[in-house]
């Protein structure tokens, strides 16, 4: 198959296209080298068709489509970013590029589709309480962060919370711009999907790592940001208490996740979008990630800080159970041997 990898120059996208050409597919790339992702062209792989123009470009859209018999999309704008001066950035990369990709595929009658979409569509994880089950916490008050309460506790009696596993069927609670793009993303690939026959595959992917991670920008990844200060020689900066709960997933397997859902896109109904989690299945802290970083790498130790950002959720961890025994997924990068190979690995400039 023709596919093309909208984003196909940026982290995870880079690994998608040499996944994809091993696998023996045609692949064509549109990529607009943000800045703040990209500080120059990476490197092409030989033979793959590549267009540097924006996903909100209809036209270069359009001619980029010629051809292709399924898309995986993957441009967009990541992380917390710096600020909410960003959510005009956020939601005009994320969604109006999605849209202007979506409403070219109607035009064209491409109907196949692998939408990047992320954890943090679900806000917190999934709690339970001792005396009232399963509860879904509110976000953290400023004074409990402040004063060190990090944990979030049961809405009905303020008592203690037991965090689980995530699964795909959780109601949708997005905590900060980049999450409420990610969910429009859905909600439009959706309506896309109802309106023509199509078929999505949503990856909500967990916390990715791997080499290739861009450096030194507010944009990446919490993995980024520690394996940019241990370049630096500087501590890994921890926020809160290091206590976070998430699922590190290496890039790798979220390009194998990608392809898996290329070959199983054509099961799904016409008309629907499948949400699939891409994680791990092995929840660490974020301290444990930062201690097993820092160790791969000879130092220095991680810092536990005590700071909190607003929007941050505290527990996040998935069940990746569909897309294991729907799509015939499995990760094969171990934890220990993810971060060794992390943290001798480059990165690339942000």
């Amino acid at each position: 198959m023709l596919i093309l990898v909208t984003g196909g120059a940026g982290f995870i996208g880079s690994h998608l296209v040499t996944a994809l050409v091993a696998a023996g597919h045609e692949v064509r790339v549109l990529d607009a080298l943000l800045p703040a992702a990209h500080r120059s062209a990476p490197p092409i792989l030989a033979g793959v068709d590549w267009r540097h123009a924006d996903v909100r470009d209809r036209e270069a859209v359009a001619d980029a489509l010629r051809g292709v018999d399924a898309v995986c999309h993957q441009a967009a704008m990541v992380g917390l970013g710096k600020d909410f001066a960003d959510a005009p950035d956020y939601v005009g990369c994320n969604d109006l590029g999605t849209a202007v990709l979506l409403a070219t595929m109607a035009e064209v009658g491409l109907r196949r589709l692998v939408l990047a979409s992320s954890m943090v569509v679900y806000g917190e994880g999934r709690y339970g309480c001792a005396r009232h089950g399963a509860v879904r916490p509110g976000p953290r008050r400023v004074a409990d962060l402040a004063a060190g309460g990090f944990e979030p506790v049961c809405p009905h009696c303020g008592g203690p919370l037991t965090a689980g596993l995530v699964r795909e069927d959780a109601p949708a609670d997005p905590r900060n711009v980049y999450a409420a793009t990610k969910l429009a993303q859905e909600h439009l690939a959706a309506a896309w999907a109802r309106a023509t026959g199509g078929r999505v595959a949503a990856l909500r992917y967990h916390n990715v790592y791997g080499p290739g991670m861009p450096q030194h920008t507010p944009y990446a990844g919490v993995a980024s940001l520690f394996r940019s200060a241990l370049a630096r020689g500087t501590a890994p900066r921890v926020f809160e208490d290091g206590g976070q709960r998430r699922d590190f997933v290496h890039v790798r397997d979220v390009a194998g996740a990608n392809l898996a859902a290329l070959n199983g896109v054509d099961a799904l109904p016409d008309g629907g979008l499948r949400a699939y989690n891409a994680g791990s299945g092995e929840p660490r802290t974020v301290g444990e990630m930062a201690a097993a970083l820092a160790a791969a790498y000879g130092g220095p130790e991680p810092v536990v800080t005590g700071q909190y950002r607003l929007g941050d959720v505290r527990h996040i961890t998935a069940c990746s159970r569909r897309l294991r025994e729907e799509l015939g997924w499995r990760p094969r990068v171990e934890f220990v041997d993810g971060m060794a190979e992390f943290a001798a690995a480059p990165l690339r400039a942000g």
